[in-house]
């Protein structure tokens, strides 16, 4: 696909500023220039960091986002909102599989599924999982991202070919003017088969656009039903080598190489587990360059002497196996698990996260979050799921 058929894709897909991760009657960058400030006065806010992470979200700012959402869960580890947060950042990178253990942490933590359901509607979307997309989105239609879960509901509707069904619901946002309806209409009719009724949709809805969008409505027919998803909700669509960013089918991003069995590979999670750390070295600061310019053009600048900061941590991959207040009761539920678990665990060497309000028991690092994944799901009675530390997480050996 060419650059100016990918750049029409980019702005006729269904985009994230139309979710109500964008609750604000004012714009999503005044509303990040308000959480910024707000961080400015004091970086543990932990409203601000959540709006902040929103804002950067419906921007497009996914690294900002998922960054901003780090921080508040080191603030309130407690809160389900962090969590889907991140979920949500996961998605909206095209990789399904990572968003899903932090919606379901979310849920753990009390998050009603209407809160969340649109974003992990779209995430079993991804993943060509279309039944179960569709009960997320209606479960989100009763939420405050209820718009944005009836777009992709109907979009999801008009993958599996009902398309009837797919206008119909679209029917209320009809109703109301929603300015994103003449764009998901098309592309619910081109999902569809029906080309050239898409056609005069999408040139009504952006006039002049339909001879560089036509070759993407043309072939997204042909798509399997993850790729699709991926097409018309993130922009992402396959190159004209037939790579999919994200899809149902196996892919680099989040599944085993198609030539590697499973055993090798957990072999070769288990070696890697065992190796030492790699030297920790200074990564780039937590915030993305639009947060970044955003908070150095509105946060006034105080003169006051610094402290020498310490080197920032890399961000890496890790399994939380379980979390609590008191740090030292973290040994024995190790050798709980490891006694369950025993051969898996043998020679791998335990972690402790060490947080204002609570630690976390972790193995890792891992390389990629398919092998945590991989690993996670081999383990029994043990409810691990993927963490990312931030660059400010304290992270030991456990007993240090």
């Amino acid at each position: 696909m060419s650059v100016a058929v990918a750049v029409a894709l980019s702005a006729a897909a269904p985009a994230h500023a139309q979710s109500a991760y964008s609750p604000y009657a004012e714009s999503p960058a005044d509303a990040l220039g308000r959480y910024m400030r707000t961080l400015g006065s004091n970086p543990r806010d932990f409203g601000a960091l959540i709006g902040a992470g929103r804002a950067a979200l419906v921007l497009g700012d996914n690294d900002a986002a998922a960054g901003f959402f780090a921080r508040a869960d080191e603030v309130n580890p407690n809160s389900p909102l962090p969590q889907a947060g991140m979920g949500a950042v996961a998605v909206a990178q095209g990789d399904p599989a990572s968003a899903l253990p932090y919606f379901a942490r979310a849920q753990q933590l009390g998050a009603p599924l209407a809160t969340f359901g649109a974003d992990r509607g779209l995430a079993y979307d991804l993943m060509g999982q279309q039944a179960q997309a569709q009960a997320e989105y209606r479960a989100a239609l009763g939420g405050t991202d209820a718009d944005e879960a009836r777009r992709r509901l109907a979009l999801s509707l008009a993958i599996s070919g009902n398309k009837a069904e797919a206008l119909q619901i679209l029917a209320p946002l009809s109703a109301r003017g929603d300015a994103a309806i003449g764009r998901i209409r098309a592309f619910v009719l081109a999902l569809s088969g029906d080309s050239k009724g898409a056609m005069v949709a999408i040139d009504a809805a952006m006039p002049g656009s339909w001879s560089s969008v036509a070759p993407f409505l043309q072939r997204l027919p042909a798509l399997a039903p993850g790729q699709k998803a991926a097409a018309v909700n993130l922009g992402i669509f396959p190159d004209s080598g037939g790579t999919a960013y994200a899809s149902a089918a196996p892919s680099p991003s989040y599944s085993a190489p198609p030539s590697v069995s499973d055993g090798d590979r957990m072999a070769s999670i288990e070696q890697t587990l065992r190796a030492p750390p790699p030297a920790a070295r200074p990564t780039p600061s937590w915030s993305a360059p639009a947060a970044t310019q955003m908070a150095s053009a509105t946060v006034p600048q105080r003169q006051v002497p610094q402290a020498p900061k310490a080197a920032a941590k890399p961000k890496k991959i890790w399994l939380q196996l379980a979390s609590g207040p008191n740090p030292d009761a973290l040994p024995d539920q190790f050798q709980r698990i490891k006694s369950r678990n025993a051969e898996m665990f043998d020679g791998i060497k335990p972690y402790v996260a060490k947080g204002p309000e609570r630690a976390r028991l972790l193995i890792g690092p891992f390389k990629s979050s398919a092998d945590a994944e991989t690993f996670a799901e081999g383990l029994e009675s043990v409810n691990a799921f993927r963490w990312t530390n931030s660059e400010t997480d304290t992270i030991v050996p456990l007993g240090s």
